[in-house]
Formats: C-alpha cells, structure tokens, sequence
C-alpha cells in the first residue's frame, strides 16, 4: 500500500517511488431481463467483474518535477493517481511518497449544502491551517476563483466550472509536497486555465512536485517536462514530454 517516507532513505531524492505497482479493483454488473425488465427496473442477477487498473507499473518522480501522465479512457491513469494519494490499495508492489500527497479532481470532496466560504473554512483545516490562516488567504481565494458574492451562496447553486475554480482554489491555499491533477483543469473556463497553469507553475518553483492527468496535451507540453504514457494498465512509455506525446499521438493502440 501506499506508504509515507518519512524516515531518510536512499530515495530521499525522490517525491514519489512506485515499484511494481498492481491495483484491481471489483465492480458488479446487473443483468436485466429484457425489455420489460428494463422498463420496470428489475434485476435478474448482478455479476462481480474484477477490473485489472494498474499492471506492474515502475518510476520515480524527483523532488520538483512536473510530469503528465496520458491514456485513453478507461487505461488506468486515475487510478494510479488515487494509489498515489493513497486513497485506493495495492494488490502488489509498494508506493512511497515523501511528504504529503494531495489529490485534486473534478470529483473533489465538497459539501454542497454549505456556502462556498464555509467549504474555504473546511479545507483549510483539514489542511492544517489554522481559522486565522484561513481567513487571511480568503480575499486571495475569492479572486482566484472568480466567485465574488457566489461565495456567499450553498454550493448545490454552482456549475460544474464554478465547483472546479473552488476546488483547485482550496487544494491550492497551501502547496503541497506532492499535488495530483486529475482532469481539475478541464472543466474551467480559458481565463481560469491559464490562471491555473500559472499557479501550478508557482508551485512548481517553490519546490512542490506535480503530476497531471489531462486529455489537453498542450497543457502537458506547457508545463511538463516528462510524461508517462499508460495504456491498459500497463506504463508503454517514459521520457521526454515531446517524445512521449508524439508516441502517444501516432499510436494504433
């Protein structure tokens, strides 16, 4: 499982060791009678189905790096990050992360009932940070974001984009050792984009380590400087952004 080096180690170079990487997970498949089960919604059987996500997968990221990660749909390269920030086991091998992992996605764990402001106020603290940290980056979160007076309202009032510029707003108010993208930047407008690479930019000088699942290769070739390239599971090709996204692009896989 995925595991926190903090004792000094020969990795200590390192922000994130994977060896031999293997993560399956279950899911179950319902079974429908026909048309008129479909219809009525009744099950006839639900059969378990184990999905092999991530196979045997090996690399090092070194401290400050900033590495994209590409795949079609479905090819494992979330799941890998999940492992990362050890939120999902491994069935084999060993992830070591030096510091804190911090995954952040479209999915990200808000709570849509409380205002924008109060989701600010919840973030920071289970960051770490204490209330009057929180409060004094909250003028800086609120123009980040865009949101102005929506930060007043519950969030189950927001679009999908508006949610997105919160999220990435808050999992950015501390940096992180180690920052996992998951398609965060996708659903953002092109002003808050460009907004976002920036930021991540500055994360990046200031020594923190990121790795970033995006289907928009330009945005890996603006601010990475090495790729992973993951299909089925497996890690097809490690290198140079250019090298690594021109595979990818000319593939028949």
């Amino acid at each position: 499982m995925a595991e926190s080096a903090n004792a000094p180690t020969s990795e200590d170079s390192y922000a994130v060791s994977v060896e031999g990487a293997d993560i399956k997970y279950r899911v179950y498949e319902d079974h429908l009678d026909g048309a008129r089960a479909v219809i009525l919604g009744r099950l006839r059987s639900r059969t378990a189905v184990t999905v092999h996500a991530v196979k045997d997968v090996s690399f090092s990221v070194a401290v400050g790096e900033s590495i994209g990660v590409v795949g079609s749909n479905g090819s494992g390269k979330s799941t890998l990050l999940r492992g990362i920030a050890g939120l999902q086991s491994l069935d084999a091998g060993r992830i070591r992360v030096r510091g804190d992992a911090h995954l952040l996605g479209v999915a990200a764990a808000l709570k849509p009932s409380l205002s924008g402001r109060r989701n600010v106020v919840l973030g920071g603290l289970a960051m770490g940070l204490s209330r009057s940290e929180v409060e004094a980056a909250m003028p800086e979160i609120i123009e980040f974001s865009g949101l102005d007076d929506a930060m007043a309202r519950p969030m189950n009032t927001y679009s999908s984009g508006m949610r997105a510029r919160l999220a990435f707003s808050i999992a950015t108010m501390q940096v992180p050792d180690v920052l996992l993208i998951d398609e965060a930047l996708a659903v953002g407008d092109k002003e808050f984009r460009e907004r976002s690479l920036k930021k991540i930019r500055s994360i990046q000088e200031r020594a923190g380590t990121v790795m970033m699942v995006t289907h928009n290769l330009n945005e890996i070739r603006r601010t990475c400087t090495r790729a992973l390239w993951i299909n089925q599971g497996v890690l097809v090709e490690d290198g140079p952004v250019e090298d690594v996204l021109h595979s990818y692009e000319t593939s028949t896989l």
